[in-house]
């Protein structure tokens, strides 16, 4: 596969669609590049997609967690190429809220035995052994793969409740894919292992140091929009992209909400693959239409409460997997840098995996604030259940769902992209359908952009999902060159 030329003689062009992390990190490395560049961005105010930093007053805080971990040397050194002297490492406090009591996590076995009691400690032990003898075949859902690590029991205890209130599905119809990429080696016998001293590995779930920035993970996207325009290339907030010409097997125009037309010879695209094949000019064929729309995502609100204490809980998160709640995952800010909160207050953000037009998705700000209030102080973290000052942010298509036939729908797309637009390179999380990580998202761009500019055929559907390249252990040599080219890391060529 060469370089694909320009078209008509027209100098070379890339057309960015989206400044999360896939878009900017595409554009960062294309700029370095020289190569011509344009991001558009339907944001009106802030980049980063779902890793952007708001402000209130003098404080900070994020839409969600956002470690910054990486296996990747090559994606390490961006991040410290992009924002030098910027990090700070944090020491991970993190809970499980169930019955009224925390579970750390990862766990210790002292804590988690006098909170669950002896009777549930052994009827835990002998559902996993119960498991380990008779596992689920075939392994097919979330449940199965759940049950057949943990046992029936503490998959009812810690697992579902928390997921689904996170996908708003049972279980049982949950593809087992999900796992696989989010907390892949988990499993009871590695809780044990992690628990007990000289006997720890490292999987990334229950990592306990990780980087962060000073002021927040939209640091880092905010300064590689700034080297993006001071090496030329344009950034453009506000262009909410509706159309997406192409003709002779290759995208055209990128056409966005105003009615502006953007010429470009290379599209690199994090918007879903819904909205890629429904801003299709002409329409694709209906099945491709069909395959895109058959593809779900989970809206996602976060409700930050200004609390008026300066040390609130010391975790940086606690995963709410009791069921008396509507509340997912509460971040604390002030846990993850002291530049965040400032002073005496404190932010939280109050998180609920939602579907757009029903509760608490589609009630008034001033209800949901007054909502997440009375539930934080249901959880035991605010002495009173009146409302406290609140702003509320809601995010459309935040997790791609992982249903029984979101595969064969994405295969389908992929095929028919590659097949159909050779100039097309979809990325990211929303782009490629796949619920992955900051630094895989991250992968992916890297990847479409040495295809765009060296001719190469590195395959971005694939990050995060080959089998050799594990959260956990060591990773080799050349799946790391494979999967994340090292010639793009700290020289940009």
């Amino acid at each position: 596969m060469s370089p694909l030329p320009a078209r008509d003689g027209a100098a070379e062009r890339h057309i960015v669609v989206g400044a999360g992390p896939a878009g900017l990190t595409a554009a960062w490395h294309l700029a370095r590049l020289g190569r011509r560049v344009l991001v558009l961005e339907q944001d009106e105010a802030l980049v980063g997609g779902l890793a952007r930093t708001h402000t209130w007053d003098e404080l900070r805080y994020d839409i969600g967690p956002h470690r910054f971990y990486t296996k990747s040397a090559a994606v390490q050194r961006m991040w410290r190429e992009i924002l030098p002297g910027q990090f700070t490492e944090v020491s991970r406090l993190t809970r499980v809220y169930y019955e009224r009591r925390f579970y750390p996590y990862p766990l210790q076995l002292g804590t988690t035995l006098a909170n669950f009691g002896a009777w549930r400690a052994l009827r835990a032990g002998g559902s996993f052994a119960a498991a380990r003898v008779r596992p689920r075949a075939p392994e097919e859902s979330f449940e199965d793969w759940a049950v057949n690590r943990f046992g029936r029991h503490l998959y009812e205890a810690f697992f579902r409740t928390y997921t689904e209130k996170v996908w708003g599905i049972p279980c049982a119809t949950i593809h087992k894919d999900w796992a696989a990429q989010r907390i892949r080696g988990l499993s009871l016998l590695e809780l044990l292992r992690n628990a007990l001293p000289g006997l720890k590995r490292e999987v990334k779930s229950l990592i306990e140091r990780f980087d962060y920035p000073r002021l927040g993970a939209g640091q880092m996207w905010e300064a590689a929009r700034d080297e993006v325009r001071a090496r030329g290339g344009e950034v453009c907030l506000g262009a909410r992209v509706v159309g997406l010409r192409h003709a002779g097997g290759a995208l055209t125009e990128a056409v966005t909400a105003d009615g502006a037309r953007h010429a470009g010879t290379h599209f690199h695209l994090t918007l879903t693959l819904k909205e890629f094949v429904e801003a299709l000019d002409p329409p694709p064929p209906a099945e491709i239409l069909a395959a895109g729309r058959a593809l779900r995502h989970r809206d996602f609100m976060t409700v930050a409460l200004v609390v008026p204490k300066a040390s609130l809980f010391p975790d940086q998160w606690i995963y709410v997997h009791d069921p008396g709640v509507g509340v997912a995952r509460i971040t604390n800010y002030a846990n993850w840098s002291p530049a965040l909160s400032p002073g005496d207050r404190t932010v939280l953000g109050m998180e609920y995996f939602c579907t757009r037009g029903t509760p608490p998705w589609s009630l008034p700000d001033g209800e949901v604030v007054a909502l997440a209030s009375r539930e934080l102080h249901a959880i035991g973290l605010s002495p009173s259940a009146a409302p406290l000052p609140g702003r509320v942010h809601r995010t459309l298509d935040a997790y791609p769902v992982y249903d029984g036939a979101y595969r064969e729908h994405r295969e389908t797309l992929k095929a028919w992209v590659a097949a159909a637009l050779r100039n097309a390179f979809p990325a990211g999380r929303k782009g490629l359908h796949n619920y992955n990580s900051q630094d895989h998202a991250m992968m992916s761009a890297t990847l479409n952009v040495r295809n765009a500019t060296e001719g190469t055929s590195f395959d971005p559907w694939s990050v995060n999902t080959e089998q050799e390249y594990a959260e956990e252990g060591e990773v080799r040599a050349e799946i790391e060159e494979r999967l994340v080219p090292r010639t793009l890391g700290a020289d940009g060529h």
